[in-house]
């Protein structure tokens, strides 16, 4: 193959399309290595609700070097400022062995966090304003959180701890000016996995079904016996949040499925808004359709990626 003329190749696309798996089968062609740019398996044991399908980092019976997957405990709020810190030091490192840096995900905050350069800075807890906040209400907070102008992520507004996390990092870049630090500049190129609505859609029902049949309950149930509180875990969202509700008695099984399934259905389309604002913005992403066999997916890719 020809010499690749990028710094990081960049895969991305909804939840359930694919993407790992096509990353790692192209990984394997380049001499490549892949870091997760997902928000939540950066936790050990927290496995079947965040998807990791270890399985398909392997390629021919061979494992696939990844990065930033099972680094951190539960229970810790990792943000995108610290997701920079990892990537920059995982990049440099794949670099420096000659190997080819794939970042694959679909956190798209944190996907644009280290493809445009962001400058963000560590913001540290705000005792003061935390208390003033505390007896305030999900909806007192996300007004408040409104009348910031970056709203990074709807997700914010999820529960009472993510609201004041929000606002406490917003009211620290407000009174703070931009860190000075350098963030190199990426010569990157994009690739996106998706199908229609109706596949993804089903896509996301099947995998959803196929997890919970895996133990993805008792995985929770796991959690909140090993010290985790409930509020910990819908800080998590999606599975971590409905499962918690099943198990502290709030929905039934059935409706907690229903409303999971909803809920992951709506995150998709959500990454999908955040994907197409990437490509108003300049971004070029170059789509495959789900549908397309492997092999072509590949040879494209190659083609694209190579003088």
């Amino acid at each position: 193959m020809s010499k690749i003329k990028y710094d990081l190749i960049t895969i991305l696309g909804p939840t359930a399309c694919g993407k790992t798996r096509f990353a790692a089968h192209l990984a394997s062609r380049i001499s490549g290595e892949i870091i997760s740019a997902d928000s939540r398996q950066v936790y050990r044991k927290m496995n079947l609700g965040t998807g990791k399908d270890y399985e398909d980092y392997i390629v021919n019976g061979k494992m696939i070097p990844y990065h930033l997957v099972d680094i951190l405990e539960p229970g810790y709020n990792f943000n995108v400022y610290e997701f920079q810190k990892y990537f920059l030091k995982v990049y440099n490192d794949i670099k420096a062995r000659n190997n080819i840096p794939l970042l694959c995900g679909g956190s798209g905050m944190y996907i644009d966090a280290v493809t445009k350069s962001y400058k963000l800075m560590a913001v540290p807890q705000n005792s003061k304003l935390r208390k003033e906040l505390g007896s305030k209400s999900l909806k007192e907070l996300s007004k408040i959180l409104s009348s910031y102008k970056k709203l990074h992520n709807i997700t914010d507004t999820d529960t009472k701890k993510r609201a004041i996390r929000a606002i406490e990092i917003e009211e620290y870049y407000a009174c703070h000016p931009e860190s000075n630090y350098d963030y190199p500049e990426i010569n990157n190129i994009f690739f996106g996995i998706k199908y229609d609505r109706t596949t993804t859609k089903k896509r996301i029902t099947g995998r959803l079904q196929e997890r919970l049949k895996r133990g993805m309950v008792e995985e929770v149930q796991n959690l909140l016996k090993g010290g985790l509180g409930p509020e910990d875990l819908i800080y998590y969202g999606l599975e971590y949040k409905y499962i918690t509700q099943h198990i502290s008695g709030e929905l039934d099984y059935n409706t907690m499925v229903e409303k999971l399934n909803i809920a992951i259905q709506q995150f998709a389309k959500r990454q999908m808004t955040w994907f197409r604002k990437m490509e108003r913005e300049g971004a070029r992403i170059n789509w495959f359709d789900g549908y397309m066999p492997l092999e072509v997916k590949i040879l494209r890719a190659i083609k694209l990626i190579s003088d």
